[in-house]
């Protein structure tokens, strides 16, 4: 059995609200609250959900790009989310993220080979000749040709420049990647081309990936488990097969109902959920999905559901399922 690699215990994110003359804080947004979930080595768990449920937050949070505000984060056992700058510094190597843009992400005044040579200066590693080395084998392993190390981000397409963003992230031999919607803002030919990169990359590095995305139909081509997330928190988590085959939340469910089916033959009942998402500054109480829940009962709107275990590693937060 594959080790864990990391371990998200009731990790929140909540960010400050200001008012008044003196801006004192008056309340917070929530944007992660107290998610949960484990990743082995060698797998790939995607995170989805709707824009601003937190999933983008999630993966940052992780990374401490932005500090926890509770909570814990095991990296091997480390719980990184309490460590001093200088430690995170090393554990950083390990660690590594592949922004959704390529070209916001990407310094415009470097060029692709200083963008991936980069990291490998920044930690000290190798002397400058076997630096330009190590850069001009990590461009041909991520399919560019290394005669492009001189040119310029916005000399490149959308997909190259991606390919850029994930050479640099691997050039320090990470052991964890968090990918941010790596391929939204690409053509759909040219999503696939890099989804089959990162697979073969996983499979010759022994990667493992957290895959932020809300494309439902590419986070079921390229993960193991999901997790999906509903106003910063976790509602359903379980392998692919048993989540797409037989989803537990009503969440999930009306998530899933809106995937287009590429058989015209094939109807599938769509599943409208009703009124507006709830503002994470000021979440229901009970069950944040419970004001727009076909299914919601009174338990629904005062208790909140803990995330239970309904087998073949299949957890899910509702009350229907409770005792």
């Amino acid at each position: 059995m594959s080790e864990t690699v990391l371990e998200v215990k009731k990790l929140s994110k909540y960010f400050p609200i200001r008012g008044g003359l003196l801006r004192r804080v008056v309340g917070h947004v929530k944007a992660v609250d107290q998610v949960s979930f484990s990743i082995k080595q060698g797998e790939t768990f995607g995170l989805v959900g709707e824009s601003g449920c937190g999933k983008s937050t999630t993966g940052r949070t992780i990374l401490r790009l932005l500090e926890p505000t509770g909570g814990q984060v095991l990296f091997e056992g480390r719980d990184i989310a309490q460590l001093s700058r200088r430690a995170m510094r090393k554990v950083r190597r390990d660690l590594q993220m592949v922004f959704q843009d390529p070209f916001a992400s990407l310094n415009p005044t470097m060029t692709a080979g200083e963008l991936i040579e980069e990291p490998l200066r920044v930690h000290g590693l190798y002397t400058k000749a076997e630096r330009r080395e190590k850069v001009r084998e990590m461009m041909e392993t991520v399919g560019l040709d290394s005669a492009y190390l001189q040119r310029y981000p916005h000399e490149f397409s959308g997909g190259q420049r991606q390919r850029i963003g994930i050479a640099r992230a691997l050039s320090l031999r990470p052991k964890l990647i968090i990918a941010d919607e790596p391929v939204s803002a690409l053509d759909v030919s040219i999503q696939s081309q890099i989804l089959n990169l990162m697979e073969d990359l996983q499979e010759q590095f022994g990667l493992t990936y957290i895959f932020i995305a809300h494309d439902l139909s590419v986070v079921k081509h390229i993960s193991d488990r999901v997790g999906v997330m509903y106003l910063g928190r976790m509602v359903e988590v379980a392998p692919k097969k048993e989540l797409y085959g037989h989803p537990a939340h009503p969440y999930t469910e009306a998530l899933l109902s809106a995937v287009p089916v590429p058989n015209p033959r094939h109807k599938r009942e769509r599943i409208v959920l009703s009124g507006n998402v709830p503002s994470p500054a000021n979440p229901p109480a009970g069950c944040a999905f419970h004001p727009r829940c076909p299914k919601a009962f009174d338990r629904c709107r005062q208790e909140r559901p803990e995330l239970i275990h309904l087998g073949r590693e299949h957890y899910v937060a509702c009350h229907l399922y409770g005792e």
